[in-house]
């Protein structure tokens, strides 16, 4: 049997919400989960522990014996990681007296100066460590105190222990050579980029990115022409004015300010939410944060204004 401080303290936490609940449905509800990928979890640790910690038929879910017998240190060692997870934040907290942010790409170009100048004017004791990077990397870095606020995409699958606030939606555009036939255009209609080559991001890196591309093109009956894959918004944006392609990216993203590229606004009669990208700030759950909640107060406070500017 593996020792328990080999385990993933998620599989803890996923059998502690089904022995709460004794049901799988909502217990995945509580996390925030699919009842498939809680179910699984809970096999896994099964599976470590090599014994069956809950009794299931078609009806009804209980606790077995194995499961009794080790629920309340299970209970013990969650609270135990929390109180740890908690000091370990204090100290770097008073090392650094600093608030450490996360910003996706667009976000640190286009939120983050208006966000940092309202700061200076309301706030001017915080002082912001600004950290760029994915969301696939921030929400780890959230999560091990790293890093105090983030704003990122909401991913598919929330992490219990973190609390999601959805801002607003940010706008897609369209990023073309200034040269190309297209960039004179007040607007653009995706029906206009059908033989265009198109630059995307890595799914893997930037999910939510690459399927607003391909899904505004399979909502125009489309098939997106794909000539280029890139990770880096800079990256898409230099390959733009190179003439490879064209690329869908957040308005934003012309903060970039990229020579040979312009950024045409796409029709708004196919400006649904779904041709936008959710901007939403994440943060832990249980963990008071003075200076956090200020920032967040502050931005709150000027959402509307700068909603505008997405």
């Amino acid at each position: 049997m593996s020792g328990v401080g080999q385990m993933d303290i998620k599989r803890i936490r996923c059998f502690l919400a089904v022995a709460n609940t004794l049901h799988f449905g909502r217990a995945a509800q509580s996390l925030d989960m699919l009842p498939a990928s809680l179910g699984r979890q809970i096999r896994l640790l099964e599976d470590e522990l090599d014994t069956r910690l809950f009794v299931r038929t078609t009806r009804n879910v209980s606790l077995s014996q194995a499961g009794l017998s080790i629920l309340d240190d299970a209970r013990e060692l969650v609270e135990q990681t929390a109180r740890f997870e908690q000091k370990v934040r204090s100290v770097r907290r008073a090392e650094t007296a600093v608030l450490r942010v996360g910003a996706i790409d667009s976000a640190a170009a286009g939120l983050m100066p208006q966000l940092m100048q309202l700061l200076r004017q309301s706030h001017p004791e915080i002082e912001i460590q600004l950290i760029e990077q994915k969301t696939i990397h921030l929400l780890p870095k959230l999560l091990s105190g790293s890093v105090d606020l983030a704003f990122c995409r909401t991913p598919d699958v929330k992490d219990p222990r973190l609390h999601f606030r959805t801002l607003f939606f940010e706008t897609a555009v369209v990023a073309v050579p200034d040269s190309h036939p297209l960039a004179d255009r007040a607007v653009i209609h995706i029906a206009d980029l059908a033989d265009e080559p198109l630059i995307v991001p890595d799914r893997r890196s930037r999910p939510h990115s690459h399927d607003l591309t391909i899904k505004m093109f399979v909502d125009a009956g489309l098939t997106a022409r794909i000539a280029q894959i890139a990770e880096e918004k800079h990256t898409i944006v230099n390959l733009v004015a190179t003439g490879t392609g064209v690329a869908i990216v957040p308005r934003w993203t012309s903060r970039l300010q990229v020579a040979g590229v312009r950024f045409v606004p796409i029709a708004m009669s196919e400006l649904g939410n779904q041709s936008k990208l959710v901007l939403a700030a994440a943060w832990p759950r249980g963990i008071r944060d003075p200076m956090r909640d200020a920032v967040v107060a502050v931005l709150e406070s000027h959402l509307k204004a700068i909603e505008a500017t997405a």
